[in-house]
């Protein structure tokens, strides 16, 4: 009993020590390589691209044996240690799976803060002064985890000349890529996070959120956070969760119904007082087109006659689209139809896209007839429409056919030998009658 003991105490002391090393696994924040970026010292307007490494930690004081290792194409004056109490540069997308040749996307350079001149973010630099605490060393980090999970900004800061900044300012969004359907509500993410110890998260916040499309942008809504007011908007339905903002840091754009024109670059930006951040999200309006067959139902046709059908796709957005013709006879068999032409984009008042196709359809090689099918392949979904159509007439008869005749004919002969037979009876009779009387 006492050795059944003793190895059930050894079997949950390992099992403890398992979960243990697990969860201590899983929480440590990767090492991300970054291209360290800086001006030129010698030419002007020109910079410079080194390899450095960014090892992430949640607490200042503490640091593993990992943290120590360095590559060799790396210069140990180009290693940072970035202390980051909100965790958000330690997201798996940042770290690479063990073997894999994809790696997350860095960028850290030396960061100028400013008051900025904007209306909606000057209060927040009312003063006109700066902090003592703004002396020191400010760097800047832009990170895309892989397959675009994830895309971050964050603004940090280092006592002047050491290499192990804290994050001060962090924007995020986990929707890097965003598709939508037309007239439909979408959600924008962005959050954002604040170093509650820095003197500058209790001087308020600004939130501003642009909209950019082929060069051309335009201000989509500007919300002051420390007077507690949109200070300007220039798109109906577009909103925040003004709330979940203050309490969570919950800057997510929400557009009430989406349009065509709504497709682009969106970039959040989050201000404090001296500092700024932003990230960029795409969002793309996708409507599969509808479709239409005119004539339909088709006429019947006779062999060998040519019919003009057109195919009308409309309605969607983005403006490639696809569009082809399919027969399917009467064995269940599916072919391409390819004398056909397109007509070229036609835009609707609401921003969608409208494209037809005419075939012209030679019923000889027909048979009696099948499926007529137009198809739109659209990034927004593969569509089709189809209609029937009956080919009479002087075709070679099938089997069936040929059977179905002999039967008829049987029958008729069947029909026309009793007739007869009939007749000539009641004849006979006739005949045999009058020859009595004549006696």
């Amino acid at each position: 009993m006492t050795d059944f003991s003793t190895i059930y105490k050894l079997c949950l002391l390992t099992v403890t020590c398992c979960i243990q090393a697990c969860s201590s696994s899983s929480s440590r924040c990767p090492a991300v390589e970054c291209w360290l970026v800086q001006d030129h010292v010698s030419r002007r307007g020109a910079t410079t691209q080194e390899k450095s490494l960014l090892h992430i930690r949640t607490d200042a004081n503490s640091r593993d044996a990992a943290s120590e290792q360095i590559p060799s194409d790396i210069n140990p004056d180009r290693v940072f240690f970035i202390t980051d109490p909100a965790a958000t540069l330690c997201h798996q997308s940042l770290g690479p799976p063990r073997g894999s040749l994809q790696k997350a996307q860095c960028e850290i350079s030396p960061f100028l803060h400013q008051p900025s001149t904007l209306k909606w973010v000057a209060p927040l630099t009312v003063t006109g002064f700066s902090p003592v605490y703004l002396q020191a060393d400010w760097f800047s980090a832009a990170l895309l985890g892989l397959n675009k999970q994830l895309i971050i900004s964050s603004i940090m800061r280092a006592p002047t000349a050491t290499k192990e900044p804290n994050v001060i300012l962090s924007v995020s969004s986990k929707t890097v890529s965003v598709q939508a359907r037309l007239g439909k509500p979408v959600l924008l993410d962005c959050g954002f996070w604040v170093d509650p110890s820095s003197p500058l998260s209790g001087s308020g916040f600004a939130v501003e959120w642009r909209y950019q499309f082929r060069g051309k942008g335009q201000l989509v809504l500007a919300y002051d956070g420390k007077t507690d007011r949109v200070a300007d908007t220039q798109e109906e339905g577009a909103t925040l969760d003004f709330e979940g903002l203050h309490q969570k840091g919950n800057a997510s754009l929400i557009l009430q119904e989406t349009k065509v024109r709504h497709s682009g670059t969106y970039i959040c930006t989050v201000h404090l007082p001296y500092l700024q951040a932003q990230v960029a999200v795409e969002l793309e309006i996708v409507e599969p087109p509808s479709l239409s067959i005119h004539p339909s139902p088709l006429p019947l046709a006779v062999p060998g006659q040519t019919l003009v059908v057109q195919c009308e796709a409309s309605g969607f957005a983005p403006v490639s689209l696809e569009l082809s013709w399919e027969f399917k006879g009467a064995d269940g068999k599916s072919r391409p139809l390819e004398s056909a032409s397109v007509t070229g984009h036609r835009q609707a008042w609401d921003g969608t896209y409208g494209q037809s196709t005419q075939l012209e359809l030679d019923t000889s090689n027909l048979g009696t007839g099948g499926e007529l099918t137009c198809v739109a392949v659209h990034p927004g979904g593969t569509r089709r429409a189809s209609t029937s159509l009956s080919v009479i007439g002087f075709g070679s008869p099938s089997i069936e056919d040929s059977m179905a005749m002999v039967g008829v004919a049987l029958v008729l002969y069947g029909l026309i030998k009793v007739v007869s037979w009939t007749f000539s009876s009641s004849g006979t009779d006739v005949a045999d009658k009058v020859e009595k009387k004549e006696k």
